[in-house]
């Protein structure tokens, strides 16, 4: 049995209050493990992107635990998370994220020396993330000299820097076209293969089939862990 690398333990996530109490997760409990890619899946609102701030440490349940590697995330305080995001959480967003001023490896590199890695150390491990995700060549380029796939590339390089155990990634491929998608999801099923747990929140079916799992929320619950061949009957919104 593979180790647990992300478990959500009863995690409720209520936004606003009285009139306006929106609840995003209802007593949701769901594991990751090391070796391998969990799809989630759902309609518009379900709480898939909620879930995923909640794991990745950028966002607090309103009850329940987060544990990352064991260390529950409630627990270690702002700054704790924040560490945790820089050495075992990778992040992986829809729209890039990475700093115009900085180039490709400078962007990957930024986590490890926010962490206290020096300079020259730091870069080095960005250039093997860079090399590990097939775009080294384009080390010293800036964001705006890139191509929307180069670019996640780049953004998925900053997510595994260092070895990071959990990877987390937000409609990944949503601002690509298919040929990119695909490669980036194999980049994401590669690293997992190697070891690390990773969460793909995706709307396509297609997409969610690199998984070893999905499963499917609908209103802040989960309704099923299925394969994805029945994802276009459990995205169906109710009436």
């Amino acid at each position: 049995m593979s180790a647990v690398v992300l478990h959500l333990d009863n995690v409720t996530r209520v936004h606003g209050e009285g009139p306006t109490e929106v609840h995003a997760l209802r007593g949701v409990s769901f594991r990751a493990c090391a070796g391998e890619l969990v799809a989630v899946m759902g309609p518009s609102g379900s709480g898939k992107s909620t879930l995923l701030t909640i794991a990745g440490g950028l966002d607090e349940p309103t009850s329940g635990t987060v544990s990352v590697e064991g260390a529950v995330l409630g627990s270690l305080g702002n700054a704790g998370r924040a560490r945790m995001r820089r050495t075992s959480i990778g992040y992986v967003f829809q729209d890039f994220n990475l700093i115009p001023a900085l180039t490709a490896a400078e962007n990957v590199a930024l986590p490890r020396e926010l962490d206290g890695e020096r300079s020259k150390a730091a870069r080095l491990l960005a250039l093997a993330a860079l090399e590990e995700v097939g775009i080294v060549d384009l080390a010293d380029r800036f964001p705006d000299e890139m191509s929307g796939g180069q670019q996640q590339r780049v953004a998925i390089a900053r997510a595994i820097v260092g070895e990071r155990r959990l990877i987390l990634a937000d409609e990944p491929t949503g601002a690509l076209d298919t040929d990119t998608g695909e490669e980036i999801l194999r980049l994401l099923r590669n690293r997992c293969d190697a070891g690390a747990a990773g969460v793909l929140v995706t709307h396509e079916a297609r997409h969610a089939a690199w998984a070893d799992r999905v499963v499917f929320l609908r209103d802040g619950l989960i309704v099923d862990e299925s394969g994805a061949d029945v994802a276009d009957e459990l995205l169906e919104v109710t009436p």
